[in-house]
């Protein structure tokens, strides 16, 4: 298998059929699985999946919210990749990057592409300046620095994924832990969309 496509969700139902459609489309050279983790969703989201899965997809049902750290460890748990991508259920991040995403890391030999959003479509006060604080924040504290740790888009060797070893909310310091753990890194900047169906998880509490 050659790629794992890491999809954590919760409550959306109405992104369901667009998200699978473009990850097929966007995918439709590479050999992939798709790992969808719904981390407690209250409403129609499980039953979409169900109905709409293509056959190389798996489903991890939470009984109740975990948070998405730990609905991302349990996707990359069970993907069986070469290569293991995050991305966000939401589709503001686009599958249609990470072709070039694996080129640049096969070519240039990294063990980490992590995404930089570029024209970022989202809300100021709830989440661009959240995400400068938060950005500015970690780099301070860990002396990692790289652009945008907000992005779920990001691009794994299966050695450094499933060494990451994420709970409570340490998928926002991955780029920190993939360092730890002696990953060489870069960045890339990558599509980010408006959000066109169900309303974010996240405002400024995350910061």
């Amino acid at each position: 298998m050659k790629l794992s496509l890491v999809v954590p969700l919760m409550n959306e139902e109405e992104n369901i059929e667009p998200l699978l459609q473009t990850i097929a489309h966007a995918l439709v050279d590479i050999e992939h699985e798709i790992i969808v983790v719904d981390d407690g969703s209250s409403d129609a989201t499980v039953a979409k999946l169900k109905a709409h899965a293509p056959s190389n997809l798996k489903l991890i049902v939470f009984n109740r919210n975990f948070g998405q750290s730990t609905a991302m460890q349990a996707g990359i748990d069970y993907a069986n990749g070469e290569l293991i991508a995050t991305i966000d259920g939401d589709l503001q991040n686009d599958p249609h990057d990470i072709p070039m995403m694996i080129e640049l890391l096969e070519k240039e030999e990294w063990d980490v592409v992590a995404g930089i959003r570029t024209k970022r479509q989202d809300g100021v006060f709830l989440r661009k300046i959240p995400s400068k604080i938060a950005n500015w924040i970690i780099r301070k504290s860990t002396g990692v620095y790289i652009s945008d740790y907000g992005c779920t888009l990001k691009l794994f060797k299966k050695e450094v994924a499933k060494n990451l070893g994420l709970y409570g909310e340490l998928h926002r310091f991955i780029p920190v832990l993939a360092k730890l753990y002696g990953a060489k890194m870069t960045e890339i900047p990558v599509k980010h969309h408006a959000r066109v169906h169900g309303v974010s998880k996240y405002g400024i509490g995350r910061t």
